[in-house]
């Protein structure tokens, strides 16, 4: 530790804190706009600057560490104008047109630190050169007049993502952001994440769908949880009037510090389809209006005379329900009515819940932050789970290994320095065993981590060869798992194939997923079919009885992230009216059958 002083405030800090970290220990503010941090201090803006009595010049606190009994002084004349000088340039070097600005009144962090100086006009006018806006990107939106070279998204793209897509070309004035050699963002190796858009200080990169619809004292903040996938990545949702305005990464979140994939940030905000208001009961051949009684009496009637001997009854759920949900829908259909079949939409893996477990292999993503080495099994991470590829693609440049092992074409492959390819997944990792530099390179490993999920995790031959491996090279493994409680499904056993030979009746807590034509066309051989779910799609429009239920927004619940931890969601937005809490309606449609149920899904889950 070493003790400075910092206007007169005396404080320790540990060495290597830089002036403007220990400046925030003591509570005074030292403003910045090319500082983030969740990035690398890199010096760049020079609006930090601070006088360090013994230095013969001004010094940028973000990248100075402070030494022992320095004394510091963050606010005189000297200063105050030299920050003024440092803006007067920003503001001239592009077209800084505040009242037409997106992020103009509050949210813009150059604008701020403007009228903090007490600036009220512009010192140097700007050159007028016109800059253009890149459209190119359906979620992103580069408006190059109001980019002030920070490099927080070129620095975010590279450190944060692993990506690196943004850079800067040409110099002085000229320099100008880009993507790739110049290509527009649209067109450029960017995957849509948006990380770039939530460091920006201005209004240089921007979404498609927040602009004009509140400012940051205009609108509601809701902290909840992702259900994309199973990283489970902490939000920070943004509402108007019951309005969603824009969803960003919580940069306090444990799983994602902060970082989000296109899924969960902008995805969303596409969407179109139409609400279920009212519950509806198939008659004379088509669905009607119905009340809640109704319904429920129907669905009652019809799962209560079902045959537990001979299991005509087939049952799915969402793995984005909420394990409340999924508790209750166990208690119902699996224990209860003893279904044939009780399992997950869209989806079927084996019982791996024990893969490693019992031999300590489980990897967590501090693991795979750390990791030397990455072995991808059986998915592109790219795509299903992009986060955890935003982990593994950031240790790259510092040296780490990655090899991946698929059946076909992968997002990874780019950036592999082993890739086997197999149609048959069992072979490419007996390919992965005895190829020479992928030997290498599990064997040089400190921190090996396998990543597996989808086809790995459904084939015994695989997750056996795979555990084989792990032993071998003293390796983790992470199992992705199915949507974002696909981990809670598998210790409900909530697991199988979708077999509806012989099924005479099947219930679908589907809640807000879409489903695939393959399984609406499985269902339409069913006599009878119930679905909870909160938008209108084909699967709703052949079923029997429809239950309108929240979306993923609306409802307050808990999920088990592939890592084993728990996280919980808060409602965002006012469900509408003639919706029903998924979880509610199963406690109904309980009631309805007689069966008792717990509430306690935490003991269950031990």
């Amino acid at each position: 530790m070493v003790t400075v002083t910092i206007d007169d405030k005396k404080i320790e800090v540990p060495q290597g804190t830089t002036v403007l970290n220990a400046a925030r220990k003591a509570g005074i503010e030292i403003p910045t706009l090319c500082d983030h941090p969740q990035l690398q201090p890199y010096g760049g803006c020079r609006l930090c600057l601070v006088e360090v009595e013994g230095a013969r010049t001004l010094q940028p606190s973000c990248t100075m560490p402070v030494s022992d009994n320095m004394v510091i002084h963050t606010d005189n004349e000297k200063i105050r104008e030299a920050r003024k000088f440092v803006l007067s340039m920003i503001f001239s070097e592009r077209n800084h047109f505040c009242p037409y600005c997106q992020v103009s009144g509050g949210d813009c962090e150059l604008q701020n630190a403007a009228y903090d100086e007490g600036m009220t006009h512009w010192p140097l006018q700007p050159n007028w050169q016109p800059y253009p806006v890149d459209a190119s990107h359906p979620f992103i939106i580069i408006e190059h007049n109001r980019c002030i070279l920070c490099r927080r998204c070129v620095r975010a793209c590279g450190e944060l993502v692993g990506n690196f897509t943004l850079g800067v070309e040409e110099r002085g004035a000229n320099s100008k952001l880009m993507a790739d050699l110049g290509t527009p963002l649209g067109e450029s190796t960017c995957i849509g994440c948006g990380t770039c858009v939530q460091v920006c200080p201005t209004g240089a990169m921007i979404d498609r769908w927040s602009a004009y619809q509140g400012k940051e004292t205009e609108v509601e903040s809701h902290k909840t949880t992702c259900v994309g996938c199973s990283v489970g990545c902490s939000l920070d949702v943004l509402t108007r009037d019951n309005r969603l305005v824009r969803i960003e990464g919580d940069w306090d979140g444990e799983t994602n510090q902060g970082l989000l994939c296109e899924i969960g940030r902008f995805i969303p905000m596409e969407e179109e389809r139409n609400r279920l208001l009212t519950p509806m009961v198939r008659k004379d051949g088509s669905l009607k209006a119905a009340t809640w009684d109704e319904a429920y009496a129907v669905v009652a009637e019809k799962l209560g005379s079902i045959s537990k001997e001979n299991q005509q009854l087939a049952s799915f759920i969402s793995t984005r329900l909420p394990i409340e949900s999924m508790y209750l829908f166990k208690q119902i259909f699996q224990d209860g009515l003893k279904a044939k079949t009780t399992t997950i939409v869209n989806g079927y893996f084996k019982d791996t819940k024990n893969l490693g477990g019992e031999k300590g292999l489980v990897a967590s993503f501090d693991d795979v932050k750390n990791a030397d080495c990455a072995v991808v099994i059986g998915e592109d991470i790219t795509k299903d789970h992009q986060v955890v590829s935003f982990f593994v693609k950031r240790n790259l440049p510092e040296g780490s290994k990655l090899i991946t092992v698929t059946r076909g074409e992968d997002g990874l492959d780019s950036f592999a320095h082993v890739s086997i390819k197999n149609e048959k997944l069992a072979d490419a990792i007996k390919q992965l065993a005895s190829d020479p530099k992928a030997i290498e390179m599990m064997k040089a490993s400190q921190n090996l981590v396998f990543i597996f999920g989808g086809h790995a995790a459904e084939c015994e031959e695989c997750t056996k060869a795979m555990l084989d491996l792990a032993q071998k090279f003293n390796a983790k493994l992470l199992n992705t798992y199915d949507g974002a409680n696909g981990k809670a499904a598998q210790l409900f056993s909530l697991v199988g194939a979708d077999d509806l030979n012989k099924i005479e009746a099947a219930y679908v807590a589907l809640g807000d997923e879409a489903v695939s034509q393959a399984f609406t066309q499985a269902l339409e051989k069913v006599p009878f079919v119930v679905v909870q779910s909160s938008y209108i799609s084909p699967l709703t429009a052949n079923a029997d009885v429809v239950l309108p239920a929240y979306t993923w927004l609306e409802q307050d619940g808990h999920y088990m992230n592939m890592e084993g931890k728990l996280s919980e969601a808060r409602a965002s937005l006012n469900a509408p009216e003639g919706s029903a809490c998924n979880a509610g309606i199963l406690k109904n449609v309980a009631a309805k059958l007689g069966l008792k149920i717990s509430e306690d899904w935490q003991a269950a889950l031990q």
